[in-house]
C-alpha cells in the first residue's frame, strides 16, 4: 500500500543540487526582467558566473570525486552520482546558453543607451592611438608569453583565470601542408589589470565605450611571439576542485595546515573547461588532454566569465535612471535618539535590520564598548569579514586599551581562509586572544558579548545576528541583528564562549540552541509541538525563513506535521529538497522564494504554539552541515515589541507577488499571480520603511 501511495506522489524529495540549478535560473531571470533597470541586469548576470563558479568549484567537483572512486549508491532524493552529474551537465549547458542569449541582448539594449563594448577594429582613430599607448606602456610589460614544447612542460593554469590559446607557425619555413608543423603557448590574461577598459570619446558625446583586456591583448599577439605567425587566438578557463582536505585533529597547527591547502588549491583537479566558440582544433585537443576533461567542456559563445559585468556599473558615468534608487541605510532609530548603547539597551532590546538600518550601529557598539573604563571584556565570532573592516580597527583599539578580547576566527570559511588567516594575525598583534574554533566543526554561530561592570554586578550585553560581521554585505544582504540584555541569554552567551575556547561542556542553555549538540532535537521538538497543538484544534502554524532547506530529517518532520494539520510557510531563497503541495504528503505545506535587488539572508523562525507565538533567529540554515557539522545559534525574540517587528517582516516576505516565486511539486518556480484586483507587493522596496514600522506604522507595499 505503502508502495502504491509513493507511486501516486512521485518521489518525496527533491534534489539538492538540481533545485540549486533552479535557483541560479532564477538569479538569471532577473538579469532578464525588463521591469529591473538595464545596469542592474548586468550585475545580476555577473552573480550567475559567480554562483555557477563555486558550484562547479564544489558540489559538481564532490560528485567527480565519487565518480572516481567508483560510488554508486543511490542517495536520498535517488539519484546515484553519475545520474545525477549527467543531468546537471545537461541543466548547466542550457543555462548557460540562456545566459549568454541574454548577454547578447543586454549588449544591445546598452548601446542603445550609449554603453558599448567594442571590438578593436570597430576603434576610431583617436582610439586606436590611445589603446596602443595603453597596450605598450601597461598591458605589454606584464604578459608572459608560456610555450609548450619538449623542453617546456604545460605551465600551471590557475582556477577562474582567462586564457588565450595561441596556436603558431614558424615563418620562413618551406614546407608542405603535411609538413607544415604547429606551435602552441598559453598567455594568461592580467589579473591586476582592469579587464574593462574605457575608450577616449568625444567631448561632446554621451556615449560611453569599452573594451576588453583580452580584445586588446589578441589584436597585439604578434607582439609576443616575433617569428612566428598566430593561426589562431582563443580564449579558455579552468575550473579546479576547490575544497580543501586536511586532518585537522592530526594538525599540529590549524593556521598553518590552512595556508598549506590553500597553495594546493591551485593544482586542484580540474573539474571544467570553458573554451571560446570555433576554438582552432589542435588548441582543443592540447587542452582536453593535458586537462584530461572530456564531458564538462563548455563551448561559449561570448567573452568567457561574466563576472565583469559586476564592475561594470562602477565603470560607467551618470545613467541614474539604469540603476536602482539608493538606498541609504538609516541608523537606527533608538540608538539615534541616545548614543550611549548602554543606557538604551538598559531599557529595552533592539532589533536591527540590514540594509535598511545601518551596520555602523554595531561597530560603534564595539567602539564605544572599547572606550568605556567599566567594560571589562568583548568576545566575539568572525566568520566572513570584508577587507577592510572597521570592526577589526575596534577590536584591536579595545585589545590595546586592557580590555580581555577574545575573538574566534572561522579560519575554513571557505574562499575567505586567506582574509581570516591576515584578519587573525593582526588581531593577535594586537593583543586579542584569537582562536580558531573547534575541532570538526565551523563556527558560523554571529555573536557578540560585552562584559561590563556596574557596580558590584557585572552585566552582559549581547549581539546576536543571521549575518556576518561584515560590513560590506550589511548592505548587499538583508539580515536581522538583535541588542539584548537578556540575563538568560547572556549567561549562555558566556558558557558558549567558554564551550569554544576552554574545556567546558554545556550543562543546560537556558535561552540559546546550539548546534550541533541540540538545535535539531529542538527544531522537531518545536514542530511536534505545532502537530500536537494543531491535533487538538489550537492554532498550529509554522512560518520559516531561511537559505535552504536539504535536511531528510526535517523535511519528514514537516511532512508529518503537515499531514497532523499544521499550517506550514516556507520562504527559501535557495535549494529546497522538500516537495510542497502534494496530496497526502505535504497538501498544507507552501513554498517561496524571493530574489530581488538584496540577497535574502536572514533565518527567522515562527512557531504559534497554540496562540502564543515563538519566534527564533538564527544562524543556521535547515541544512544537514547547518544542524551536523556547524556551531550555530538559535536565540528566542523575548520582547513583544521586537517579536512583532520580525512576524511584520515575514508578513510582508508571504505576501510578496512582484518577485516572489512559487515552488511547484515538480521543483519547478512559477510566479505568485496576485489577481487583478491585487495590490503590487514588493517585499525588499517595503521593507525600507523600517523605522516606521517600530513605531507602528502600517509599510506602504511598493
Amino acid at each position: 500500500m505503502a508502495d502504491m501511495v509513493m507511486k501516486k506522489q512521485g518521489p518525496r524529495y527533491l534534489n539538492r543540487d538540481l533545485s540549486w540549478v533552479e535557483f541560479n535560473r532564477r538569479v538569471l531571470q532577473e538579469a532578464k526582467d525588463s521591469g529591473t533597470p538595464l545596469l542592474e541586469r548586468a550585475k545580476f548576470l555577473s552573480i550567475v558566473s559567480s554562483n555557477l563558479d563555486e558550484f562547479m568549484s564544489v558540489r559538481v567537483a564532490g560528485i567527480q570525486d565519487q565518480i572516481r572512486a567508483g560510488y554508486t549508491k543511490k542517495d536520498f532524493t535517488g539519484y546515484t552520482p553519475a545520474g545525477l552529474y549527467r543531468r546537471l551537465i545537461l541543466r548547466i549547458s542550457a543555462m548557460i546558453a540562456e545566459q549568454y542569449r541574454t548577454y547578447r541582448e543586454l549588449s544591445r539594449l546598452l548601446a542603445k543607451e550609449g554603453i558599448q563594448f567594442l571590438k578593436y577594429d570597430e576603434l576610431n582613430g583617436a582610439q586606436r592611438k590611445s589603446m596602443e599607448t595603453y597596450y605598450h606602456d601597461i598591458v605589454f610589460p606584464v604578459l608572459t608569453p608560456m610555450a609548450v614544447d619538449q623542453s617546456r612542460p604545460f605551465p600551471l593554469v590557475h582556477t577562474g583565470f582567462v586564457y588565450l590559446a595561441v596556436v603558431l607557425e614558424r615563418n620562413g619555413a618551406v614546407q608542405t601542408e603535411e609538413e607544415k608543423e604547429s606551435y602552441f603557448a598559453i598567455v594568461q590574461i592580467p589579473s591586476n589589470l582592469s579587464r574593462i577598459i574605457p575608450l577616449p570619446h568625444h567631448s561632446n558625446s554621451k556615449k560611453q565605450s569599452f573594451i576588453l583586456i583580452e580584445e586588446l591583448i589578441r589584436h597585439n599577439i604578434q607582439t609576443l611571439f616575433s617569428g612566428y605567425t598566430p593561426l589562431a587566438v582563443d580564449e579558455f578557463r579552468l575550473t579546479r576542485n576547490a575544497d580543501l582536505a586536511f586532518d585537522e585533529e592530526g594538525a599540529e597547527d590549524l593556521l598553518e595546515e590552512i595556508e598549506k591547502e590553500l597553495r594546493k588549491r591551485r593544482w586542484g583537479a580540474p573539474v571544467r573547461l570553458e573554451i571560446q566558440r570555433g576554438i582552432h582544433p589542435y588548441a582543443l585537443e592540447v587542452l582536453k588532454e593535458e586537462f584530461e576533461i572530456t564531458d564538462a567542456v563548455f563551448e561559449i559563445e561570448g567573452p568567457l566569465d561574466l563576472g565583469f559585468l559586476g564592475r561594470l556599473p562602477g565603470s560607467v558615468k551618470g545613467y541614474s535612471r539604469l540603476r536602482f534608487p539608493q538606498v541609504d541605510p538609516v541608523y537606527p532609530r533608538e540608538f539615534d535618539e541616545n548614543d550611549d548603547f548602554f543606557e538604551v539597551l538598559k531599557q529595552k532590546d533592539v532589533l536591527v535590520y540590514h540594509p535598511y538600518e545601518s551596520f555602523d550601529a554595531v561597530t560603534d557598539f564595539i567602539d564605544q564598548a572599547a572606550e568605556d573604563p567599566a567594560v571589562m571584556a568583548i568576545k566575539m565570532t568572525l566568520y566572513r569579514v570584508s577587507g577592510n573592516s572597521p570592526l577589526i580597527r575596534a577590536l584591536a583599539q579595545a585589545a590595546e586599551s586592557g580590555k580581555q578580547v577574545t575573538v574566534v576566527v572561522e579560519l575554513k570559511a571557505r574562499f575567505d581562509e586567506e582574509r581570516n588567516i591576515a584578519w587573525a594575525r593582526t588581531l593577535e598583534k594586537a593583543g586579542c586572544h584569537v582562536v580558531y574554533g573547534l575541532i570538526g566543526l565551523k563556527t558560523h554561530a554571529k555573536i557578540l558579548l560585552v562584559v561590563r561592570q556596574e557596580g558590584r554586578d557585572l552585566k552582559r550585553y549581547v549581539h546576536v545576528g543571521t549575518g556576518n560581521y561584515n560590513d560590506i554585505t550589511a548592505r548587499l544582504y538583508t539580515d536581522i541583528g538583535l541588542f539584548t540584555t537578556d540575563s538568560a541569554i547572556g549567561e549562555d552567551a558566556s558558557q558558549l564562549f567558554n564551550l569554544i575556547t576552554g574545556y567546558s561542556e554545556a550543562e543546560q542553555w537556558q535561552a540559546l540552541t546550539v548546534a550541533p549538540t541540540v538545535m535539531k532535537d529542538k527544531l522537531f521538538e518545536l514542530i511536534q509541538r505545532e502537530a500536537e497543538h494543531a491535533a487538538a484544534g489550537r492554532p498550529a502554524r509554522i512560518i520559516a525563513k531561511m537559505n535552504s532547506l536539504s535536511n531528510q530529517e526535517m523535511i519528514d518532520e514537516l511532512y508529518e506535521a503537515s499531514e497532523a494539520g499544521v499550517h506550514i510557510d516556507l520562504i527559501v531563497r535557495g535549494v529546497c529538497c522538500l516537495r510542497p503541495g502534494v496530496e497526502g504528503l505535504s497538501e498544507r505545506i507552501t513554498v517561496r522564494s524571493i530574489v530581488d535587488r538584496f540577497l535574502e539572508h536572514s533565518r527567522i523562525y515562527y512557531f504559534e504554539n497554540g496562540g502564543n507565538p515563538e519566534v527564533w533567529l538564527s544562524s543556521a540554515d535547515w541544512m544537514t552541515r547547518n544542524l551536523t557539522r556547524r556551531l550555530e545559534l538559535m536565540c528566542p525574540v523575548i520582547k513583544p515589541q521586537t517579536r512583532e517587528t520580525l512576524v511584520r517582516i515575514l508578513m510582508l516576505s508571504l505576501a510578496d507577488n512582484v518577485k516572489a516565486k512559487r515552488l511547484v511539486p515538480n521543483g519547478k518556480y512559477e510566479p505568485i499571480l496576485g489577481g487583478s484586483q491585487a495590490v503590487p507587493c514588493r517585499s525588499q522596496f517595503a521593507a525600507r520603511e523600517i523605522s516606521a514600522w517600530k513605531l507602528h506604522e502600517s509599510p506602504t507595499l511598493i
